[in-house]
């Protein structure tokens, strides 16, 4: 065995029959067709391999887009459902199962193969990548990554859900597939909506300050992981709702608890603007089980004199109001629409803005990764993979076994650095009570704060 990866097998998982379906790319998936996602799940026993492999093959049978391929034609990107496959490899390596954890977000960790996604926009390289490690102690790693052009987090948890059931004999989720995305929105939003478009089309002085901040992010960031136990949030819900006045959620409470902290330990007193990533399948009235990239967002200003309980009001308060009147994605198709197709590469969401530092936060909690479950085992640990090491990006998913939150930051080497020090610890744990049950794995990962 050796601390290095080992590949023990790797196969082509194909469904058995291709459905031939085509379909076309929306302006909202070209636009984050150069992008992968990532996740990783961690269970404490080994996990049949043969089994695997079969219900993966029975869920691309529900969601074949996973095993499709792009194309593009008469200038539009394209999906292809033609069961092309999805490659699994195997893996072996030394250690435990802690120790693999401890690496989910590190570069070059080992255990996701990242989906080169602008290469797959030509066509002939797979959307989805599965890798499984088990390390020598015990337990399986089972690292997952999916081109974006596919479909957002929901779109990746209807394929997980899918292939979870097939395993466990259980009933697959329903699933629908739309060939045309954007004609679909064109039927189902409002005449009129915010008219903010949620991206801007960068100057060509700012495109390039932009790129060379991609290019030097594995480099200049890094990425923090933080955990808050269930009693440590409902004091901090608690406590910013009766300063503010309303009913908060937890997810408001934590946003803003995590920006302020990070700001305030920047000592950043300027205004800064805050994005929410917003799944539009509810408020729109569409089916849960749609495939695709449906979310907006939400933009506040976040003033460091009002503090972290007027912030997570203000988000609690732009939550609610967030009717089909409120939303920005007709706006954004108007946006990207008149730069054309071609041009679509130029622009960034407005949530990309590292020299302001906009902070982006995107709440994976209630997707039920917690719920899947493979030979009667629930994963014991959930977590994004960081492709790209961008700034001032937070992601929020249940904690080990499901319970309290886990945040996943980005942030300048520094700053990061600084929030894992005495000062960011005490100020990120300042709800917490020193009598609070933790989970045990908490205390075998040291990078956890």
């Amino acid at each position: 065995m050796s601390v290095w990866p080992q590949l023990r097998d790797s196969r082509l998982v194909r469904a058995g029959r291709a459905p031939g379906t085509v379909l076309r790319c929306g302006l909202m998936d070209t636009m984050l067709a150069d992008l992968s996602v990532s996740v990783v799940l961690f269970f404490e026993e080994a996990l049949d391999e043969d089994r695997l492999a079969a219900g993966l093959a029975r869920a691309l049978e529900r969601v074949p887009v996973f095993a499709g391929r792009l194309r593009t034609a008469g200038g539009v990107l394209e999906m292809v459902c033609d069961d092309s496959g999805v490659p699994v490899t195997c893996y072996e390596v030394d250690g435990t199962l802690a120790e693999a954890m401890g690496r989910v977000t590190a570069a070059g960790g080992g255990l996701v193969d990242p989906v080169d996604a602008p290469a797959a926009r030509t066509g002939g390289l797979p959307l989805l990548t599965v890798r499984l490690t088990r390390p020598s102690a015990g337990g399986t790693v089972l690292g997952c990554s999916w081109h974006h052009a596919i479909g957002d987090l929901q779109s990746f948890m209807l394929l997980l859900h899918a292939w979870s059931a097939a395993v466990e004999g259980g009933e697959l989720p329903h699933v629908e597939l739309t060939e045309d995305q954007d004609a679909l929105l064109e039927k189902v939003l409002p005449a009129e909506d915010s008219g903010r478009p949620g991206f801007r089309l960068p100057a060509p002085a700012e495109a390039a300050a932009l790129a060379r901040e991609v290019a030097a992010g594995p480099r200049a960031n890094r990425t923090v992981q933080v955990y808050f136990g269930d009693a440590e949030l409902g004091r901090m819900r608690d406590g910013f709702a009766a300063a503010a006045g309303r009913r908060l959620s937890t997810g408001d409470a934590l946003l803003a608890h995590v920006a302020t902290v990070i700001r305030a330990l920047d000592d950043d007193r300027e205004e800064r603007m805050v994005t929410v990533p917003v799944n539009v399948r509810r408020p729109l009235g569409l089916s849960p089980g749609l495939v695709g990239n449906l979310l907006s967002e939400i933009h506040l200003p976040q003033r460091p004199q009002d503090g972290p309980a007027a912030l997570a009001a203000a988000l609690r308060a732009a939550v609610q109001d967030f009717t089909t009147g409120h939303l920005n994605l007709r706006a954004n198709l108007a946006f990207l629409e008149s730069l054309g197709r071609s041009r679509l590469h130029e622009c960034v969401p407005l949530g990309f803005d590292p020299e302001r530092r906009r902070f982006s936060f995107s709440n994976w909690s209630r997707f039920g990764a917690y719920r899947v479950s493979f030979q009667g085992q629930r994963p014991v640990f959930f977590s994004p993979a960081a492709n790209y090491p961008l700034p001032w990006v937070c992601w929020a998913v249940e904690g080990f076994h499901g319970a309290g939150q886990l945040a996943t930051v980005v942030l300048p080497a520094r700053l990061a650095a600084r929030l894992r020090g005495t000062e960011g610890r005490a100020a990120l744990h300042r709800h917490r009570d020193p009598a609070d049950v933790l989970p045990a794995v908490v205390a075998t990962l040291p990078k956890v704060l």
